[in-house]
């Protein structure tokens, strides 16, 4: 299984920090020449390798952490995305419910990306906090998936686990994507909540 991050923000950053404390190398891509962040990606560790977008995109499981209005321009770089799963990290703040034509900002990012395989996840929580070792106190931090897949929900809470967090699985992106979406001016009820399980 291959894996990227593309967007090499604070959530992407903090996403790369993640697989690198477990080993599992990722890559990294923005729209940028990789050479332009190989240093930042070297400070993680070695297992975080920048790549063009056009290559990184080739992993099996993309995690789209960019800016939700950037995310058209992710889908592009592939013609198809046809057996690939896509994780939403993105949040839609700031963006009309309007333009989203009504819907939860998930959907909108799904129907993007068509053919893929999309999980909402791992965007509740802030760069800060997403940043830090899940590891808390013999607990694990948790992170919120929704999906309409319940095989690509499975496959990215595996990975969630391997990573070292609690996964929680929330139901469809139009039930549960919506306790942890931004749209407009608003939050999802479930956004910020920083929870720790204890098994």
């Amino acid at each position: 299984m291959s894996y990227a991050i593309i967007g090499f923000g604070n959530i992407g950053r903090a996403l790369a920090k993640a697989f690198a404390r477990k080993g599992i190398e990722v890559s990294v891509a923005t729209t940028r020449d990789p050479e332009s962040f190989a240093s930042a990606a070297a400070a993680i560790g070695p297992t975080i390798i920048p790549k063009k977008l056009a290559e990184a995109v080739k992993a099996d499981i993309v995690l789209l952490a960019v800016r939700f209005e950037s995310h058209q321009d992710v889908a592009k770089a592939l013609p198809s995305w046809q057996g690939k799963t896509i994780v939403d990290v993105t949040n839609a703040y700031g963006v009309s419910p309007e333009k989203l034509g009504g819907q939860p900002s998930s959907k909108a990012v799904a129907q993007a990306f068509a053919a893929g395989r999309l999980v909402k996840g791992f965007n509740h929580l802030a760069a800060a906090v997403l940043d830090q070792n899940p590891a808390v106190h013999g607990g694990r931090r948790v992170v919120f998936l929704a999906s309409d897949d319940a095989d690509a929900a499975a496959e990215i809470g595996a990975l969630a686990e391997d990573l070292g967090f609690a996964p929680i699985k929330l139901g469809g992106l139009s039930e549960g994507g919506l306790l942890v979406q931004a749209r407009g001016n608003s939050w999802g009820q479930l956004i910020f909540k920083d929870l720790v399980k204890f098994d």
